[in-house]
């Protein structure tokens, strides 16, 4: 093989290390999620409705990056725990609105601070002054690839 056209080695790949990066926090959070019960995408729900109380089927499958079939089933688990709460019908539209129970609070608060415990422990491989600029660039990555608005 000519060396122009050698794609590289993988672990040269910015987006293969990326990938092993959050599929390595991926199961370090379901690990400590296990004990209170919770998937990393029931976990992420919980989190969104804490942040933003309403929303949508739709809008916490996007917020989770799980298609809104998945959130649907999530929600109904949550929802037979008694975690969350959402009206059998609106008056208008389709989106019903989700909201914690006391109790899907309690068990947020809970789970939140052994998830970031996960993520400390990540970030303690990088030290403290570069933490903002390699957020700020990661985050100007995704913007770079992301699907623009129509």
């Amino acid at each position: 093989m000519k060396e122009q056209d050698r794609v590289g080695h993988l672990t040269e790949s910015l987006g293969y290390v990326l990938k092993q990066s959050a599929k390595a926090l991926h199961l370090a959070t379901e690990e400590v999620l296990r004990p209170f019960d919770l998937t990393v995408a029931q976990f992420s729900c919980l989190e969104l409705l804490g942040r933003h109380p309403g929303l949508s089927n739709a809008e916490l499958g996007r917020g989770a990056f799980v298609s809104r079939q998945s959130m649907n089933l999530v929600l109904r688990g949550l929802q037979q725990r008694g975690l969350v709460t959402r009206p059998d019908t609106v008056a208008t539209g389709w989106a019903r609105p989700t909201q914690l129970t006391p109790e899907g609070r309690a068990q947020l608060h809970a789970a939140a601070e052994s998830v970031r415990k996960v993520e400390k422990r990540m970030i303690s491989a990088i030290p403290e002054k570069r933490r903002v600029k390699l957020r700020k660039d990661l985050a100007a990555c995704a913007d770079a690839i992301a699907p623009t608005a129509r």
